[in-house]
């Protein structure tokens, strides 16, 4: 899935990328509000993960203006400012969510998770697709109770797919979702992604669990 960053601290905003990319999550990320509010409008986000403190634009103000705007992207605002007034301005002017620093990690991607399936309308974050458990808590896709070992984009792409049952899936909304916003990608890499997945969930003899529309895209029952 993927996640807009907007803070500040070069830090952290490292750290955050490195840490949701390995989680899964493609990540873009602006230090400036007023990058952060443009980005924000561009581009299609399961979540913003937003600082309050930032150059250029209070993140407060981006937050009014992307719901001015008529946005719905899902926004977790992830501040220093721990004060009940805070934390309540926050969620008046139309954050989903409220994260005071320091935080928990694990958490962050908890919330974060709660936001995605927010986006589909899932509250059980267990999915079932043909013969497969997808375990979007903890990320783990399992068959007859055995885990299968999946790369994250391996994983995610299965979980977009699951998260969009019974309709159609095209390659350029894959890319969208799984790489950055700036990352060139060449036009095999889904096939390459899509090859490997099939090799682990798949057995032989079976109706495939991922179908192709050839010149289309793909989709799951």
């Amino acid at each position: 899935m993927k996640v807009l960053v907007v803070e500040d601290s070069e830090r952290l905003s490292r750290s955050l990328k490195i840490g949701l990319s390995k989680a899964g999550f493609a990540v873009d990320a602006a230090q400036d509000g007023r990058d952060g509010l443009a980005m924000a409008q561009t581009y299609d986000y399961d979540a913003v993960v937003l600082d309050l403190m930032l150059p250029g634009m209070p993140g407060i103000e981006v937050l009014r203006r992307l719901r001015q705007a008529g946005s719905n992207a899902h926004v977790l605002i992830l501040s220093a400012k721990d004060l009940v007034e805070d934390r309540i301005a926050g969620l008046d002017a139309g954050a989903d969510d409220y994260l005071v620093k320091p935080f928990s990690f694990d958490e962050l991607c908890a919330r974060l998770q709660v936001l995605v399936r927010r986006n589909y309308a899932a509250k059980n974050p267990l999915l079932t697709v043909g013969p497969l458990q997808i375990d979007t808590a903890n990320r783990v896709v399992s068959r007859d109770g055995t885990a299968i070992h999946l790369t994250p984009r391996e994983y995610a792409l299965l979980e977009f797919l699951a998260y969009h049952a019974g309709r159609l899936v095209t390659q350029a909304q894959l890319v969208e979702r799984l790489y950055r916003s700036d990352v060139d990608v060449s036009s095999n890499v889904i096939e390459v992604i899509v090859s490997g997945l099939r090799k682990k969930i798949h057995r032989n003899g079976e109706l495939p669990i991922i179908k192709t529309r050839r010149g289309f895209g793909y989709y799951v029952d």
